[in-house]
C-alpha cells in the first residue's frame, strides 16, 4: 500500500511538472509559501473573474471592522534553535560524501558550509521591519479608502483598536496606527499622535485568542497532528527520492521537510530564492505548498467545526459592533460620541476561523453544507485548482474587513454589510454570491447559524465525544491514504 500511494505522488508530479514547465520563468516561489507569504508579494493575486457589486454606490460607510494578523516576523526561538541543529545535520550529509570518496559536484554550492542567518540569535518571532512596513501602509491605505470614517479627532471609544498580548501583534497595531493617524498629530516631522493599544490577558481572551482558551481545541489538534504527519508523508516520500538522486546527500523526510522550512523563510524574510528553495522544482513546491495548505484546512480551517465556531465571541463582537452603529445612526448620535471602527490585530488562527465563520473561500454547495453542520472535502491536489490557499487566506498581515453601509431610501435595506479580504471585495456565498448583502441577512444567514453555539460548550466537551471522534477520523485518513481516490477525489472529514 505504501508503494501505491508513493506512485500516485509520483503520477502527481509528473502531471504538474507538465503544467509547470513552460512557466518555470514566470514562477515565483515567493507567491506559494502558504501562510508564510509576505502581504505585498500576494495581496493582489485576485480572481478576476469575480466583479464587484456596484449596489452600494448611493450608499455611506458608518462603521468599520477589521480583524488583522501580524505582520511578517521572525522566526521563533525554537525554530532558531531547530534551524542551528539542522546546519549541524548538513554538516554531517557533506562530509558522508567526502568520507565515501565521492564528488561534490552535484552539491550546490551554498549548501557546503551553510549556517543558519539567525545563529546566535537567543530572541525569536518578533514583528520584523517589512512587517512594521505592511502595517504602517495598510493603515494608510484603509484610511485613504474609508475618508468619511477617519474625519473624526482621534478618542479610543470612537476609534478602537485591540491586540493580543503577544509582542508581534501589539507591535502590528501600533504600526497601523501611526499609518493610520499620520499627519494627524504633532509629534515629530511626520505629525504623529498617540493612541491607545488595549488587550485581553492571554488566559482570558476569548475574542482574538479564543484558539488558547479552549481546551477541547487543544486536545483536538493534537489528536489530529499523527494524521496530518500521515497525508504529508507520500509527498515528502517522493520529493525526498528525487532530491537524493539528483544531489547525492542521504536527505530523509525530516530533511526535506527543514529544507522547505528554510525556503519559506529565506524567501519570505529575506528575499533569497537561490538556496533552499532552488533545490526544489515549481512542480516540486506545488506539493509542498499544497500538503501545508491541507494541514492548514484540517487544523485551522474548514476540516472540522470546532476548528472556527470556537471563534463565536469574535464573531459576537462584531454583529454587536454593528448593532450598536446601526443604532447610533437611527437615534441620530451627535458626532465624536460613537464608535467609527473597531480594529483588531492578532494571528492565522484568529483569522483563519473568522474568514471561515463567514463563509470565505466557499463555493455555494459548500456554505450549505457548513450551514446544515456537515463536513467539506479536502483541497484538491494540483494541478487542480482550489480556493484554500494560504498564501490568500492568511498571509501575513492577511486581513478581513467588514464595513457597515446605510444607504438612502431607495434600497430594499437601509443598512448593508460589504467584504473586503485583503483590501479586495470577496464573494460571500451566504450573500448569494456578491460582495456584500443586506445586514439582516448577514445577520440571520451567515451569522446566527454559527451564534446559536455557546463558548463554554464547545470548549469543554466529554471525554468520550473526543475519544470516539478521534478514533473516526483517524480510521478515515487511512481510507483516503491508499484508496484509488486518492489521486482526484478528496475524503470527507468527521466533526468532532
Amino acid at each position: 500500500m505504501l508503494k501505491n500511494s508513493m506512485n500516485v505522488a509520483l503520477l502527481l508530479l509528473i502531471a504538474i511538472a507538465v503544467e509547470y514547465s513552460t512557466a518555470d520563468e514566470s514562477f515565483d516561489v515567493r507567491q506559494h509559501l502558504s501562510t508564510v507569504s509576505r502581504y505585498g508579494i500576494v495581496k493582489d493575486i485576485s480572481d478576476d473573474s469575480f466583479a464587484p457589486s456596484q449596489n452600494l454606490d448611493q450608499c455611506t460607510p458608518i462603521h468599520l471592522n477589521l480583524v488583522a494578523r501580524h505582520g511578517t516576523r521572525a522566526p521563533t526561538k525554537k525554530r532558531i534553535r531547530e534551524l542551528e541543529a539542522f546546519a549541524a545535520r548538513l554538516e554531517v550529509l557533506v562530509r558522508d560524501v567526502k568520507e565515501q570518496k565521492q564528488s561534490l559536484d552535484k552539491i550546490p554550492a551554498w549548501l557546503i558550509g551553510w549556517n543558519s542567518p539567525w545563529k546566535g540569535k537567543h530572541t525569536g518571532g518578533e514583528l520584523i521591519s517589512e512587517g512594521e512596513d505592511e502595517l504602517y501602509h495598510l493603515g494608510i491605505r484603509v484610511r485613504e479608502q474609508f475618508p468619511s470614517l477617519f474625519s473624526e479627532e482621534y478618542h479610543p471609544a470612537i476609534y478602537s483598536i485591540k491586540t493580543t498580548q503577544v509582542p508581534r501583534a501589539s507591535a502590528s497595531a501600533v504600526a497601523f496606527g501611526m499609518g493610520l493617524f499620520s499627519g494627524k498629530g504633532k509629534l515629530g516631522p511626520g505629525g504623529h499622535r498617540a493612541f491607545a493599544v488595549t488587550s485581553e490577558s492571554r488566559a482570558s481572551d476569548t475574542v482574538l485568542r479564543f484558539h488558547d482558551c479552549c481546551q477541547s481545541y487543544k486536545d483536538f489538534r493534537k489528536s489530529q497532528e499523527p494524521t496530518v504527519k500521515k497525508l504529508k508523508e507520500p509527498v515528502l516520500d517522493e520529493i525526498t527520492h528525487e532530491l537524493v538522486k539528483q544531489y547525492g546527500l542521504n536527505f530523509t523526510k525530516q530533511d526535506v521537510s527543514s529544507l522547505w522550512f528554510l525556503c519559506k523563510q529565506e524567501a519570505s524574510l529575506l528575499n533569497i530564492t537561490n538556496q533552499a528553495c532552488s533545490l526544489f522544482s515549481p512542480a516540486e513546491v506545488s506539493l509542498l505548498e499544497w500538503a501545508d495548505d491541507l494541514e492548514l484546512f484540517i487544523l485551522k480551517g474548514y476540516g472540522n467545526s470546532l476548528n472556527y465556531r470556537m471563534g463565536v465571541p469574535l464573531l459576537e463582537d462584531v454583529i454587536q459592533s454593528m448593532e450598536q452603529a446601526i443604532k447610533a445612526k437611527e437615534e441620530g448620535y451627535a458626532p465624536g460620541s460613537y464608535e467609527k471602527a473597531r480594529l483588531r490585530f492578532a494571528h492565522a488562527e484568529t483569522l483563519l476561523p473568522f474568514s471561515c465563520l463567514i463563509g470565505l473561500f466557499l463555493e455555494e454547495s459548500e456554505f450549505e453544507l457548513i450551514q446544515r453542520e456537515q463536513t467539506l472535502q479536502y483541497p484538491p491536489k494540483p494541478p487542480k485548482t482550489r480556493n484554500w490557499r494560504g498564501n490568500l487566506v492568511a498571509p501575513f498581515a492577511g486581513n478581513n474587513m467588514l464595513v457597515l453601509y446605510s444607504c438612502t431610501s431607495d434600497n430594499s435595506s437601509k443598512y448593508f454589510v460589504k467584504v473586503l479580504h485583503n483590501e479586495r471585495p470577496i464573494p460571500i456565498p451566504g450573500c448569494n454570491g456578491s460582495d456584500s448583502c443586506p445586514f439582516e441577512v448577514f445577520k440571520e444567514r451567515i451569522a446566527a447559524p454559527h451564534l446559536k453555539h455557546d463558548y463554554s460548550a464547545l470548549c469543554n466537551l466529554n471525554l468520550e465525544q473526543k475519544k470516539d471522534s478521534a478514533h473516526g477520523m483517524f480510521s478515515q485518513m487511512f481510507g483516503w491514504i491508499f484508496s484509488p481516490r486518492n489521486s482526484d477525489t478528496p475524503a470527507q472529514k468527521v466533526e468532532l
